[in-house]
């Protein structure tokens, strides 16, 4: 049992709306902070609880009818805890039986004395942390999560059994937090807050656990140039912070759409990317549609072209002249007046600077070979990052590698051999709800990539300020949520979409700061758990990064770019 001090008796509860705790005469209201973890120690089983709200009580009316002078202390300390008391609500998450207690403390005292670098609660069947399914008893006492209770649930980052990323501390203990990253990795997940919450640094430290952990390659569609080089710090003018390619020089492959761009900002190993208009497919101009403002009878007699044409489709509607487009509808039965309006909307494409009538190197190829290699790869975009943009290219170029991973996984289910089983796959993307929305998202290769979970060892990273645009059946299979601040009830509630007791945990949500703090819930986590989020920074830096890149010259840095192009055969 715990030894602290308690903090409190439960006096009221049920399983469906949580406990609620009287504190103690000697325990101040203004310690306890929404979303601090609590345990609550019953008369059979042990309980890991989220403290949701706070609350003041009386114990007759007559006190608040007539309340203390200001200036009257004397008379706030006799009420003090017996007219006059806190209350707080805790959601039990999960829970020990006794059995497990004392499987917990032998494993703790027997190894080298040294209890919690040896303990390894997931790693036994008998330390199993249970689901609640009842409550503990009238006055069961309440107190502080000590760090073996953190280290219980939420395990080490250096467990050798499991790839842990300590992704942030509670509030209120300096104690790691970590995801199991093997179990992120496994199916989509998303980073959740509104503008200004810090959602690129939370991703940024997400992909560098993965790459560290080596749990999975990342494909890294970077729209504002913010995770491949180093990026403008949030709220410090004239701050950098460093990117993946500096962090992991040796593991880490940029392309660019926009070759100018990057190498004023001083990359100077980056690849070109160009994309070719017989890559563009309908499912492509469907998905920006919006962008280029193409009614549903353009598209239709888009589809009549490529019936025609084929892959050459675009560049044979760009070259035709009035007189040939009245011809072609005449023997094709379209209607001039659409394919009109779609050429000249396609005349967009022309100012693309990566966009090429023909390509002689296919770049997507390449980018795939990188992903065998097991390299990380981040598309930057420098200058072409409108949306139309983005979204055309992160299509596709996505819907060519999900196609090889389909190969490669059917391969490898038929031959059952490890050698053909593919590196599983994370892709980030930016804005997701453009791509997920639900009037396109059963036509988007993203639809189809949150639907079949991890079938095809591909899934998704979303990054998004309003997860209400997100169709709800993509939420839904979200796996691990990490989410900032967010002030829009619809986004709050498109987050706990399929989420068991949600009510409770609104009410955490709409309690935190605007920055370095998230509530984490889903596949990657035993239970919901808000964290002061990691500092990226130079400490980070030394933690997690493959050289301590700050020591380096610059001819050194340039060498370790060349060597890395050599790796990959350019």
């Amino acid at each position: 049992m715990n030894s602290a001090q308690p903090l409190g008796s439960v006096t009221h509860g049920s399983l469906s709306q949580g406990l609620e705790v009287r504190l103690h005469p000697d325990v101040s209201v203004e310690d306890m902070r929404v979303g601090k973890f609590l345990i609550v120690e019953g008369v059979r089983s042990r309980f890991f609880c989220m403290l949701t709200d706070v609350a003041l009580s009386t114990s007759s009316n007559r006190i608040v009818a007539n309340p203390p002078s200001p200036n009257d202390d004397f008379l706030r300390d006799v009420l003090a805890g017996s007219g006059t008391y806190g209350t707080i609500n805790l959601t039990p998450m999960l829970m020990f039986t006794p059995e497990e207690e004392s499987t917990r403390d032998f494993h703790l005292n027997v190894r080298n004395g040294s209890s919690l670098a040896s303990f390894q609660p997931q790693s036994s069947s008998n330390m199993e942390l249970l689901p609640v399914k009842t409550i503990p008893s009238h006055f069961s006492q309440v107190h502080e999560a000590s760090e073996r209770d953190f280290r219980a649930v939420f395990g080490w980052e250096d467990d050798p059994h499991r790839r842990n990323f300590a992704i942030g501390q509670p509030l209120d203990m300096d104690v790691p937090i970590c995801l199991d990253l093997d179990r992120f990795v496994e199916r989509s997940n998303g980073v959740f807050g509104k503008s200004g919450t810090g959602k690129s640094f939370l991703t940024r430290l997400l992909l560098s656990g993965i790459i560290r952990k080596r749990a999975a390659v990342n494909l890294i569609f970077d729209m504002h140039s913010e995770y491949g080089w180093e990026a403008v710090s949030e709220g410090k003018q004239f701050s950098t912070v460093k990117g993946l390619r500096q962090l992991f020089p040796g593991q880490v492959q940029m392309y660019t759409l926009d070759p100018e761009s990057t190498k004023r900002r001083g990359v100077r190993d980056a690849q070109e990317l160009y994309l070719s208009y017989d890559q563009i497919e309908i499912e492509d101009i469907r998905l920006v549609g919006q962008e280029l403002n193409l009614s549903e009878a353009s598209l239709d007699n888009a589809n009549i072209l490529f019936s025609e044409f084929g892959k050459s489709w675009i560049l044979q509607l760009l070259n035709m002249t009035n007189e040939e487009i009245q011809m072609f509808c005449d023997e094709k039965r379209g209607h001039k007046g659409s394919l009109l309006a779609l050429q000249r909307k396609l005349m967009r494409l022309e100012n693309l600077k990566y966009m090429r009538s023909a390509c002689p190197h296919n770049y997507v190829e390449q980018i795939l070979q990188s992903l065998e290699a097991g390299k990380h790869v981040v598309v930057e975009f420098g200058s072409q990052s409108d949306m139309l943009s983005y979204m055309l290219v992160t299509n596709m170029i996505t819907r060519r590698i999900h196609r090889a991973y389909v190969r490669k996984a059917e391969k490898f289910l038929q031959s059952k051999n490890a050698s053909d089983r593919p590196t599983q796959l994370v892709i980030t993307i930016e804005e997701a709800h453009r791509f997920l929305d639900p009037s396109v998202v059963g036509q988007t290769i993203f639809g189809t990539i949150a639907r079949e979970m991890r079938k095809y060892f591909v899934t998704l990273l979303v990054v998004d300020q309003r997860p209400s645009g997100i169709d709800n059946e993509v939420m839904s299979q979200i796996g691990t949520r990490i989410t900032a601040l967010l002030n829009d009830e619809k986004d709050i509630d498109a987050i706990f979409t399929g989420v068991s007791g949600a009510q409770s945990l609104r009410s955490v949500l709409a309690k935190l700061d605007s920055k370095q703090q998230a509530l984490i819930l889903g596949h990657a986590v035993p239970m919901p758990v808000v964290v002061r989020t990691r500092p990226y920074d130079t400490q980070f830096y030394a933690e997690i990064g493959d050289v301590a890149w700050e020591e380096k010259s610059d001819s050194e840095v340039f060498a370790a770019a060349e060597l890395a192009k050599a790796d990959l055969g350019f």
